[in-house]
């Protein structure tokens, strides 16, 4: 159990006629307060944020004030405490000032003190809460930026989308194709969240046999079904306190889908031949490469279990449309692969580059990886044949030679992947590249390259 973060004020008497009318004092300062007659324990229902401060008598049966303030300040040393000492107790006081008390007041005091250095406590409190979220998030940006390379304008959005859902309790729906990186921003989401010290369960509802599935992800008691010897905790157990990642949710049977809806609702879980729900602390992030609206009309995914999950949404960009993030990213995964096999780093040429830039990845960033992977490893830069037309299975010699010389193979590589895209004209292929006809004239001839139309070698048909 946790103190609610709307309590301001916790504070610790033995005395009971005390404690009633310090409590009294502060709540008619509008505070909200927590009396507890012992410290015993208190440490651990304090959360290391908690918004609040401790007001706490120094000598009390049990645990008294000192051993309270060291173990509160091993769980945080900023939290503000205050003690409160008889007259005898001042060098008790002095010395519990010099081990990190915010403050003290010797018995008998006035309202007006108590209310001001409370006061005085809880706004320095905020200040050091306020710094510590800026510092968090600075931190978390620069994680953000290592875990999901580019800075496109669709990447820039989304790591800005993580940050924000990140800090909240809400469940997250994760849209993206196959090889977008659906499972590097679950993580995130989970790492960036209070979360974070809890388990990381990620499962693929697309590879699980319709047999296991349910037993898989809410577990069984012995003699559930023939087979079933003794008790398994499934997934969403086995997730408490932590996330689950539920990947390619659409493959998952209506029948599956009905006892995840109530799961998302009730946060509970019954294991399959049980009758004890078992109450659940879980973030659900749900993937899929479909379009569940889609699936929903046509009766393929239950349509209230579509809207309970579409509340935050995340969709992730393809690679085809993050522009020049293709680059960054191939040489981030070919120099990492570099140092991972020992070898000297290969920087990628003008027509290497024009290549990548040209190719739709299909496979999204998982392709890049295994591409960067082949080009560090000295292979040819070769692609599958899923470029456009006529690019397929296009590769580039890295070319050495001067700056002039350089700029020619990159102007060439730059022309024949627009070539190979589908053009009805040479004017739609100028106006790709934009340059003049004219000039994409003369530059076809000077690389030796053909606009090929309906079977045609010419590229002089249409340049007036």
């Amino acid at each position: 159990m946790t103190i609610d973060n709307r309590v301001q004020v916790v504070l610790i008497d033995d005395d009971p006629h005390l404690r009633q009318a310090l409590s009294q004092t502060l709540d008619l300062a509008g505070l909200k307060i927590l009396p507890l007659a012992e410290a015993k324990g208190l440490a651990g229902q304090l959360e290391r944020d908690w918004p609040g401060v401790v007001v706490s008598d120094i000598r009390m049966p049990g645990m008294d004030g000192l051993e309270l303030l060291t173990e509160l300040h091993a769980q945080d040393p900023e939290l503000p405490v205050l003690l409160i000492t008889g007259h005898g107790d001042v060098p008790l006081a002095v010395q519990a000032m010099r081990a990190g008390a915010y403050d003290f007041l010797e018995k008998p005091f006035a309202s007006d003190a108590l209310l001001d250095s409370v006061r005085r406590a809880l706004a320095l409190r905020r200040l050091v809460l306020d710094n510590r979220s800026l510092r968090l998030a600075l931190s978390d940006r620069n994680e953000l930026s290592t875990r999901l390379v580019g800075q496109s304008a669709p990447m820039l959005r989304l790591r800005e989308q993580i940050g924000a859902l990140a800090a909240t309790k809400a469940d997250v729906l994760i849209l993206g194709e196959t090889g977008a990186g659906k499972e590097v921003v679950a993580r995130a989401l989970h790492d960036l969240s209070s979360r974070r010290s809890g388990p990381f369960v990620a499962i693929n509802a697309g590879a699980l046999a319709e047999s296991v599935v349910e037993s898989e992800l809410f577990g069984h008691e012995p003699g559930a079904f023939t087979g079933a010897q003794k008790r398994r905790i499934g997934k969403f157990e086995f997730a408490n306190g932590g996330t689950l990642f539920l990947d390619e949710i659409e493959s998952m049977s209506l029948d599956v889908q009905v006892k995840l809806l109530r799961l998302l609702q009730e946060r509970v879980v019954e294991r399959l031949g049980g009758n004890q729900l078992i109450p659940l602390d879980i973030r659900i992030i749900a993937a899929t490469k479909e379009d569940l609206r889609q699936s929903a009309d046509q009766g393929r995914f239950r349509a209230d279990l579509y809207y309970r999950l579409n509340v935050a949404p995340l969709r992730i960009p393809p690679l085809r449309e993050r522009g020049e993030d293709a680059l960054v990213l191939f040489q981030y995964f070919a120099d990492e692969a570099s140092a991972r096999h020992g070898l000297p780093p290969h920087e990628l040429q003008p027509g290497q580059r024009a290549l990548l830039l040209r190719h739709t990845w299909p496979g999204n960033v998982r392709e890049l990886q295994n591409a960067a992977e082949r080009f560090a490893l000295g292979l040819e830069l070769a692609l599958d044949n899923n470029t456009p037309e006529g690019a397929a299975g296009m590769t580039v010699e890295v070319v050495s030679g001067g700056l002039s010389e350089q700029v020619e193979n990159f102007e060439k590589s730059l022309i024949a992947a627009e070539l190979a895209r589908s053009h009805s004209s040479v004017r739609s292929l100028a106006e790709a590249l934009g340059i003049p006809r004219k000039t994409l004239h003369d530059k076809l001839r000077k690389h030796g390259l053909n606009f090929a139309d309906g079977g045609s070698s010419s590229h002089t048909d249409e340049l007036d």
